[in-house]
C-alpha cells in the first residue's frame, strides 16, 4: 500500500514560496507592514543572541532619490539601467549585518541573518507580498556603504526588493534531498 505524504501548513508554505523579481502591482508596501513582518522574522536562530542585523527601509516616497544615488555609483553607461532596475520594486529593505573580528562569529552572524531573511520571505509570501533577496555589485561598493551610513564593522547582506503581485512566478523544481544525501561510513 502506497503511503501518501501529509504536509503541514508550514511545509506547504515553504514549498509554495517564490522569489518575486518583477511584475509588481501598484499596491503600496507600507513601513508598518514591514515592521510587523520583521518583528516575527527576527525570531530566527542567532548564536549568543547577537541579533546581528539592522534594516534600512526605502519606501515609495524615497525610492526615486535612493535609486538615483545608488545608480550613480555605476559607470555612466550603466546608470540609467541600474536606476530603472532599482525603481522596479515597490519598496526596498536593505539588510545590514554586524561584522565581528573572527571568522567563526562572522559565519554565525551570516547564518543568523540569512535565516532571518528566509523567515521574512516566508512571512511576506503568506501576506501575498513578493520579495527577492538581491546581492548585486552595489552592495559591496564602499560608496554605497557611505550613502547608507553603513559602518566599517558592518556588511550590506542584500537589498530585499518587495512588492505586491497579481501573478505568482512558476515553481522551479529542486533536486531531491536523496540526490544530495550520503551516510558517513566510518
Amino acid at each position: 500500500m502506497e503511503q501518501t505524504k501529509q504536509f503541514t501548513e508550514l511545509a506547504k508554505l515553504i514549498q509554495a514560496r517564490r522569489s518575486v523579481k518583477k511584475g509588481y502591482n501598484n499596491k503600496l508596501v507600507e513601513k508598518k507592514t514591514i515592521l510587523e513582518l520583521l518583528n516575527s522574522a527576527i525570531w530566527a536562530p542567532t548564536h549568543g543572541m547577537r541579533q546581528p542585523w539592522r534594516f534600512i527601509f526605502v519606501g515609495a516616497d524615497q525610492k526615486e532619490a535612493f535609486a538615483k544615488k545608488i545608480a550613480a555609483t555605476y559607470p555612466e553607461e550603466k546608470q540609467e539601467n541600474r536606476e530603472d532596475y532599482l525603481n522596479e520594486p515597490s519598496a526596498i529593505l536593505v539588510v545590514v549585518m554586524d561584522v565581528p573580528d573572527n571568522q567563526k562569529q562572522y559565519d554565525e552572524n551570516f547564518g543568523a541573518t540569512a535565516s532571518m531573511i528566509h523567515n521574512f520571505q516566508l512571512l511576506a509570501w503568506e501576506q501575498q507580498l513578493g520579495v527577492v533577496w538581491k546581492t548585486n555589485p552595489h552592495i559591496y561598493d564602499p560608496v554605497v556603504k557611505t550613502i547608507l551610513d553603513v559602518n566599517e564593522d558592518e556588511k550590506i547582506v542584500g537589498f530585499i526588493h518587495m512588492g505586491y503581485f497579481d501573478e505568482a512566478p512558476i515553481a522551479k523544481l529542486r533536486k531531491s534531498a536523496e540526490e544530495k544525501f550520503t551516510t558517513f561510513e566510518g
